[in-house]
């Protein structure tokens, strides 16, 4: 068991402080949000919530886990292989996209990046729950488009991280660093169509 799972206590009220802590989380952000107000709107006390996370960066760890599989499980039933390649390339990539620009997103990627080199195993968490997460699924969509002939893909991985990186393109770089953040649909259309067709003109058969 590594350093950071051991600290991750279940209990009969774990799944209600998660979903406490990620209501909180997702109105206050990681900075604004007090464990006071966790714990209330968990519905336990201050004693148990740290029980069962000890920190509150394992806390938002683990919340940004759960909240990263939701919406990728969501995804997967909504976008529903068999449908044209672009169709289905444009509903994933304009899901990746709005959770890469909403303030959940951001914060998650800030939150563990920033305390990856002190916590390297809130990193390691990170990656499993964002980017490889991503690729894990979209190699789903994938596979099968391969099979049929419509994409040709001899590496998969790196197809669908490249994927995955063309959704950030420069207005995710731009939110994060605090700069001019026009999240408009536009805007957000702009750049999904272009992950799509780019992806497209490479791996198209």
């Amino acid at each position: 068991m590594t350093a950071m799972a051991a600290e991750i206590k279940k209990g009969r009220k774990f799944e209600q402080v998660l979903e406490g802590a990620r209501s909180i989380f997702m109105r206050d952000g990681f900075e604004g949000a007090s464990v006071d107000d966790i714990a209330r709107a968990a519905g336990v006390s201050k004693a148990t919530l740290y029980s069962y996370f000890p920190d509150k960066r394992l806390l938002f760890s683990e919340v940004a886990r759960i909240e990263c599989n939701r919406q990728a499980e969501e995804a997967l039933e909504v976008i529903g292989v068999g449908a044209p390649i672009d169709t289905v390339l444009h509903e994933a990539a304009s899901r990746i996209v709005r959770f890469y620009l909403s303030g959940f997103g951001q914060q998650v990627y800030r939150i563990c990046v920033a305390e990856a080199h002190r916590f390297p195993e809130l990193g390691q968490r990170f990656y499993k729950s964002g980017p490889a997460l991503v690729r894990d699924r979209m190699s789903q969509v994938l596979t099968s488009y391969v099979e049929s002939g419509v994409l040709k893909i001899d590496d998969m991985d790196l197809a669908a991280n490249q994927f995955g990186e063309l959704c950030k393109s420069d207005m995710f770089v731009r939110c994060l660093c605090g700069l001019d953040c026009d999240v408009t649909e536009e805007n957000i259309e702009r750049v999904v169509n272009g992950a799509v067709e780019m992806f497209l003109a490479r791996y198209r058969a």
